[in-house]
């Protein structure tokens, strides 16, 4: 990329990510200022983010219940209510008592703008457009397609897709935009269609970058969970809040692409704090209403997001507060507590309603798919974020002794801190073991329970641990509390431990950065392409063929008003039903072209065919191939590498054979034959380079029914390289199957 270019790109990336952030901060701040309780009044900035969050989720929430067709129609009407609530709320609290609490936190402030950068830089160096790109999950193109939905259709539209009732429907949603709204993740993908619309941006620009922004946004949590209920200092506090946006824990969530698993644990770290403050508050006997918005604020945005935690997300406050209330023996000041803390835990359900009422089938879901993979068990030295920056697994080299000095010092530093702490304050040392205790059982009944079935329970159990990280982040690190004692030995073991921690969660954060700017999975001109086919008045319906999971799963989100069928099940929403399509849409490494107005050309990877050509075939790559891929530069090129021989499989549908001509753009290690086998024959042999260029194999006939054609070689593959012990045959960078028309002189049949 050019440095004039990527500097462009840069700034483009950073602006829209502060313009963002600061967005929903805007969202926040006068409702920030109303709901804060009188005895917390000086501090109301820590809650504009969630308060922002929750706000704008509401108003999609209703504006989804109209008919108006999108936020397209209403997002920047709406931004008349954050005004009317800011004047109330200045009007409250006064102008210049709101900008001296602001400036109180002018320093948690810069460490959220620093952050920001630090998470956004990665993903400017991976395209250069505004764009959304994955290290593994496709989870990016399914908000997306939910943030469409949102963005440009009315809660009546059931046109092309999204009432394709034998294809969408999950269970009690029998179309695409109820299912959004009883089952999917629908605050994630209500704030991307929101913020699109008054930005005049696209969800595939933005779903990226506002999982970043997400993220950051949960900062101010931490920092006051950490200082006003952990009793850390203010720096330690910063520190700490540093940790959680650099940890490989939470990058791994922004770089998967995980915004409801980050706005979980947002509304958890406010629930749990908000309880406690709750029952600490000397006067909530009397006003314990006062604490009722914060409360909707949270319940809100996890109905909202990840509406099955609500069945656990008050277990560590519980356990904390109900301890001490048993050990003092305050049965009836618990009973009002708890009556104070479910009050908006109803009415939020009672809002949002259909989310309620889909818990049961969410549970559901979950017992029939097995969703995610396999996560590796996380040791002592991983609570702290001390895992391999490109996945939630052990570092590389600490799988011996030095992982068991780490473990041990992470196990011996709690334990330490743990039991001065129940030898001293003993209430302090309930609250580090109401945080841990139960959430840590949970996640280790998941992780056995993956082990014992054979299934992916460790990803649920990863989940789990993500979604309390907050809460856990803060019992993990009580040793902190060091700081504010005389003792030299104490104190220069929790600084070891900050350095240790400090600089290894900084090298994995710079190793998954380079993940990230190396990744496949990134929305990119070609695949930006797709979006012509909704403008293509002729084509009804469509196939969706795409074998790629991510490039199938953002045609249908750039697709949404045509109806789509799949031929596997893709993902929740998008069932396997028969073909009934009029076309076909293939792509990737692999098309078909047809001759005249049966076939069409979408971009460089993709291709429409008319089911009702007397031309039309299908293919496949076969045996014999392995992964896709990729190299980013001026464009991107991707291919696949054969392992010996490798087959192409054709589906002639015709009740007649069908003239091929096979083009591929291909190179091979060595100069080297490639033979076309079908049916036993050797038909074709044609010669592939060392450099890359096309090959065109002469017209062959293809009978009907299922043919196989083999691509071989007489000479053995050979060894990639030293470090890359795989034995290659030639790499195809394209392959054409081009059905030419039967007016020719036939070269050779089968």
């Amino acid at each position: 990329m050019r440095p004039g270019l990527a500097c462009q790109c840069f700034m483009i990336y950073l602006l829209v990510s502060f313009g963002l952030l600061l967005h929903i901060l805007i969202w926040g701040v006068g409702l920030a200022l109303l709901l804060t309780p009188v005895r917390w009044r000086r501090f109301w900035p820590v809650w504009i983010a969630p308060s922002g969050i929750a706000l704008q989720s509401a108003v999609v929430w209703l504006g989804a219940h109209t008919t108006l067709p999108g936020t397209d129609a209403y997002a920047r009407w709406t931004e008349v209510l954050p005004v009317v609530l800011l004047v109330f709320g200045v009007g409250r609290r006064g102008a210049w008592k709101s900008v001296r609490d602001l400036r109180r936190f002018a320093g948690l402030g810069v460490l959220m703008a620093v952050c920001l950068v630090m998470l956004t830089v990665p993903l400017a160096r991976t395209a250069r457009i505004l764009t959304t790109a994955s290290i593994g999950s496709c989870d990016a193109a399914d908000y997306a397609a939910g943030a469409r939905v949102f963005q440009e259709f009315a809660s009546n539209d059931r046109s092309g897709f999204l009432g394709l009732t034998e294809v969408v429907q999950v269970a009690s949603a029998d179309n695409f935009y109820d299912f959004w709204l009883q089952l999917n993740h629908f605050t994630p993908s209500a704030l991307i269609a929101l913020n699109d619309s008054v930005f005049g941006l696209a969800p595939h620009e933005t779903t990226g970058l506002i999982t970043v922004v997400l993220l950051v946004l949960v900062l101010p949590m931490i920092f006051w969970l950490a200082r006003s209920t952990a009793g850390f200092g203010r720096r330690v506090s910063g520190w700490l809040t540093f940790i959680y946006a650099l940890s490989p824990i939470t990058g791994y969530a922004v770089y998967n692409v995980a915004p409801g698993q980050i706005l979980a644990a947002q509304a958890i770290a406010l629930l749990t704090w908000t309880g406690i403050a709750l029952w600490q508050d000397p006067a909530a006997r009397r006003r314990g209403w006062e604490y009722g918005g914060l409360l909707l604020v949270g319940f809100g945005t996890i109905w909202g997001a990840y509406n099955f935690i609500v069945l656990i997300c008050l277990v560590p406050v519980v356990a904390c507060v109900g301890g001490w209330a048993l050990h003092r023996g305050e049965f009836s000041r618990l009973a009002r507590w708890l009556g104070w803390l479910l009050l908006p835990l109803a009415v939020s359900a009672l809002f949002y309603y259909e989310r309620a009422a889909g818990v049961v089938e969410r549970f559901q879901l979950f017992q029939q798919y097995d969703f995610g993979w396999k996560i590796p068990l996380l040791k002592p030295e991983g609570w702290l974020g001390l895992l391999s920056g490109t996945k939630p697994s052990p570092l590389a080299g600490l799988e011996g002794a030095w992982s068991w000095i780490l473990g041990g010092a992470t196990l011996l530093l709690l334990a330490g801190a743990w039991l001065r702490s129940a030898l001293g304050r003993g209430r302090q040392a309930w609250l580090v073991a109401a945080f841990l205790v139960p959430v840590m059982a949970g996640y280790a009944f998941l992780q056995w329970r993956g082990i014992h079935l054979h299934n992916n329970a460790s990803y649920d159990a990863f989940k789990l641990f993500s979604v309390f990280y907050p809460v856990l982040l803060v019992g993990f690190c009580h040793w902190l509390t060091w700081f504010n004692e005389r003792s030299s030995l104490r104190f220069g073991l929790a600084l070891g431990m900050v350095a240790v921690v400090t600089l290894i969660n900084l090298r994995e954060g710079y190793l998954l950065s380079g993940r990230v700017e190396t990744t496949q999975l990134v929305v990119d001109h070609d695949l930006l392409a797709v979006r012509k086919v909704e403008g293509l008045n002729h084509v009804n319906s469509v196939n969706m063929l795409v074998t790629d999971f991510w490039a199938r799963l953002w045609a249908n989100a750039l697709m949404l008003r045509k109806p789509q069928y799949f031929p596997s099940h893709t993902y929740e929403g998008r069932l396997n039903t028969p073909l009934k399509g009029e076309w076909d849409f293939d792509g990737g490494m692999l098309q078909v072209r047809v001759p005249g107005l049966d076939g069409e050309t979408i971009g460089r990877r993709f291709s429409l065919v008319r089911t009702t050509s007397p031309y039309w075939l299908r293919a496949s790559l076969g045996a014999g191939w392995y992964g896709t891929e990729l190299l980013r530069g001026r464009q991107a090129q991707w291919w696949n590498w054969t392992k010996g021989d490798a087959s192409l499989e054709l589906m002639n549908p015709q009740n007649h054979p069908l003239k091929v001509v096979l083009h591929f753009m291909a190179r091979s290690l060595i100069n080297r034959d490639l033979q076309v086998w079908v049916d036993g024959r050797q038909l074709r042999n044609v010669r592939v380079g060392t450099e890359l260029n096309p090959v065109r194999v002469r017209a062959i006939y293809i009978p009907p029914g299922k043919v196989t054609v083999w691509l071989r070689s007489s000479l053995p593959p050979t060894h990639a390289s030293e470090r890359d012990e795989r034995l290659l045959g030639f790499a195809a960078y394209s392959i054409v199957v081009d059905v030419r028309p039967d007016d020719e002189d036939m070269e050779l049949g089968i």
